[in-house]
């Protein structure tokens, strides 16, 4: 039996505590997980895990050897996985939860492209705000547009959403064009949320000073793109995603509003489990979101 092996079997009675939960999951004897889990201990000179009567407890060095041969197995696993798939189709389930209106608006092209490219990959695309358990829910991947990202998650930054304080050329005309962040307050401001009170947060581009401007809305959605229709059609300023309003800045259908002051960048990230192994159908995946969301 080889070390990769070796370093398996012991992950395997790690992760279900016990040499007989381990011989089940393997299908192998209780006797032979046990006296290979000795010679490793042989091999490295140490304990591993103290299994006097009575106690059950990976020691220091174990753990440190199973998180190492973790990532050594899975390694393994996936150069097995690709090269011996490498003439195959590529086949399978893969499923990503993705933020509504931003896989609506943004990333659909992307999985349809995706799903004629690889017709044997059968895509699952969840387009739901809530935030999944990955732990617990049988997703591979989540997309999460955040400023900060759990760290408890295994992400990758992947993509920058900018945000725009935008208003039509009809409001402006109407209400004017403010110039200072007091003159906000003066005007109807289309808030994302449900809250009866909304908080702006605006640097100044030259000072980098960040200022808070509190409001009430004259409108609240929990839909950025009811959001932006509202704003073309002249119902206030809103703060909206660079994904949702597009290129109407550049043709004139709105306008950037107090353009020396900049908001927040939302980080995209495409985040899985610590417990779900990177297959070749989620590499794949991951390099076409990659390019579609083309950092800069």
């Amino acid at each position: 039996m080889g070390k990769v092996e070796d370093l398996h079997l012991f992950t395997m009675v790690v992760e279900h505590r016990g040499i007989a939960n381990a011989a089940a999951r393997l299908n192998i004897a209780k006797s032979a997980v046990s006296r290979r889990l000795s010679l490793l201990e042989d091999r490295y000179s140490t304990r591993l895990i103290d299994r006097t009567p009575g106690r059950w407890e990976v020691t220091e060095t174990g753990r440190e050897l199973y998180q190492r041969a973790t990532r050594a197995v899975n390694d393994f696993k996936e150069i097995e996985t690709d090269f011996k798939s490498t003439h195959a189709d590529i086949s399978g389930p893969l499923s990503i939860s993705v933020p509504r209106e931003f896989g609506f608006l943004f990333l659909s092209r992307l999985l349809v492209t995706f799903n004629n490219k690889y017709p044997e990959i059968q895509l699952t695309a969840d387009f739901d705000d809530r935030v999944i358990d990955l732990e617990r829910e049988n997703y591979d991947f989540a997309i999460r547009i955040t400023p900060n990202i759990d760290k408890q998650l295994i992400s990758e930054k992947i993509g920058t959403v900018r945000h725009q304080l935008c208003a039509a050329p009809s409001y402006l005309e109407k209400y004017g064009q403010p110039t200072q962040l007091k003159d906000l307050r003066e005007h109807r401001l289309l808030h994302f949320g449900t809250a009866k009170r909304g908080t702006l947060a605006l640097a100044s581009s030259e000072a980098k000073k960040t200022s808070n401007i509190d409001f009430t809305p004259s409108l609240n959605s929990n839909s950025g793109q009811f959001l932006f229709e509202a704003t073309l059609q002249g119902q206030g300023i809103a703060n909206l995603p660079d994904f949702i309003f597009g290129d109407t800045l550049e043709t004139g259908k709105l306008i950037h509003v107090l353009p020396q002051y900049e908001t927040s960048e939302f980080s995209i990230y495409l985040v899985h489990s610590e417990q779900r192994q990177l297959n070749r159908r989620m590499r794949l995946f991951t390099a076409e979101i990659k390019k579609a969301c083309a950092m800069d």
